[in-house]
């Protein structure tokens, strides 16, 4: 009796390590993907109903017998993984809206900073191309213009840039249209000072 007791105590730790990851991964997968599903929203009602059916069917079809098979070895391990699936599927319910949040948040992020690098190339750029009429002296003697803060586009083009220098500084999110907003001016003034377009 002692044996057939250790030989059922044995099968039943096998059928546990064998068993338990792919139940609790099952599951984990299922409710994370549901409550993804919901979160999202989206597609019309019937479609979700569909998605939602198919989601429930392919996780139970690897959950089920992960927790049959043991059980039918030994009702212990059935029970352990049955509590085990729950705890699985509740910290997935639980735990998906912050995952969500916290992928969302590099994703932006990494919006953020390649928006912010090109910014920078566009910034540098425009001023490059200022500069070539302050520096550049026969540029200075043919469009004096492009330097006389007196005038009202000259003076929005030097209000714009120390708005997107003060904001480079700090790699704030208002950057890239403070650029935009640089290029735009710079245009406006060239145009004032009777650039040719092809020249500017």
């Amino acid at each position: 009796m002692g044996e057939s007791l250790f030989e059922g105590l044995v099968q039943g730790v096998w059928a546990l390590l064998l068993a338990g990851p792919v139940l609790v991964a099952s599951v984990a997968a299922t409710v994370f993907v549901v409550r993804r599903r919901a979160l999202a929203g989206g597609n019309g009602q019937p479609e979700r109903s569909d998605q939602l059916f198919w989601d429930l069917f392919l996780g139970a079809c690897v959950a089920v017998p992960a927790l049959l098979i043991p059980a039918l070895v030994s009702p212990w391990t059935g029970l352990f993984l049955g509590a085990a699936g729950v705890a699985a599927g509740v910290a997935a319910y639980r735990g998906t809206p912050r995952y969500l949040s916290r992928r969302a948040a590099r994703q932006n992020s990494r919006e953020q900073e390649s928006a912010h690098l090109a910014a920078i190339a566009r910034h540098d750029e425009v001023v490059a191309r200022w500069r070539r009429y302050e520096l550049d002296p026969a540029c200075s003697i043919d469009y004096p213009a492009l330097t006389d803060v007196r005038l009202p586009e000259t003076s929005a083009f030097i209000k714009a840039m120390r708005t997107a220098d003060q904001l480079r500084l700090h790699a704030h999110q208002g950057y890239p249209d403070a650029v935009t907003r640089l290029a735009a001016s710079l245009a406006d003034a060239e145009r004032a000072a009777g650039i040719p377009a092809e020249q500017a």
